[in-house]
């Protein structure tokens, strides 16, 4: 019997969020593919809504590119009629609902969702492609390695982990997952996210 792929395994993807002590990270792989073809290796995936919010998509990138578009058009519109920006419980639940009005058309996309709450608490949040949620206080994975995240996680995480830890951390689990899986890798963009601000760093992979 042939196997058949998922239309969200369609582009491949493989993303990690996690919590550290009062900070967040958020990491994706940057190919870009159609099945097995790569067709770029410097795919965006990752975007900051503002200071307190990052969003990962995993899934189809037609309909990522679509739901980021309609998801920083929201919040736009949220921030002209509150005349402040939306804070992360409010977003992962905008997130859920957006998904779950096209419950009969889907986005074929899974967020991941990565902030600081207003006391600075970290707060994690993935869905699924009918806004299901799911939420964490270690760490949250999507995409095609999902599996091999998971248990690369599970071994490496510790609570309370400070910025320079959790990064590490970060790419050490990224980079290991998706040297197992064809279909994600090619590079890697890491985000790490304090009280101070955002840094985003570009990490070198296998282009095998």
């Amino acid at each position: 019997l042939r196997a058949k792929m998922s239309i969200s395994q369609y582009n491949g993807s493989a993303i990690i969020a996690m919590a550290g002590k009062n900070c967040v990270g958020i990491a994706a792989d940057r190919r870009l593919g159609i099945r097995n073809m790569t067709k770029a290796c410097d795919f965006k995936k990752v975007f900051q809504v503002n200071n307190d919010i990052l969003v990962g998509f995993s899934g189809l990138a037609t309909d990522l590119q679509t739901l980021e578009h309609r998801l920083r058009m929201r919040c736009n519109m949220y921030k002209l009629r509150e005349e402040r920006d939306i804070s992360v419980e409010a977003f992962g639940n905008l997130v859920a609902s957006m998904q779950y009005e096209k419950r009969f058309g889907y986005y074929f996309v899974e967020p991941v969702i990565a902030g600081l709450r207003a006391d600075g608490t970290p707060y994690l949040m993935s869905s699924d492609i009918i806004g299901a949620q799911c939420f964490k206080d270690d760490f949250v994975v999507a995409g095609d390695t999902a599996e091999t995240l998971f248990g690369m996680c599970e071994s490496v995480y510790r609570p309370d982990l400070e910025a320079e830890d959790l990064f590490e951390v970060l790419s050490q689990c990224l980079l290991s997952g998706v040297d197992r899986d064809c279909l994600a890798g090619w590079g890697a963009t890491v985000w790490i996210m304090t009280k101070d601000g955002v840094r985003e760093t570009h990490l070198k992979g296998r282009m095998d």
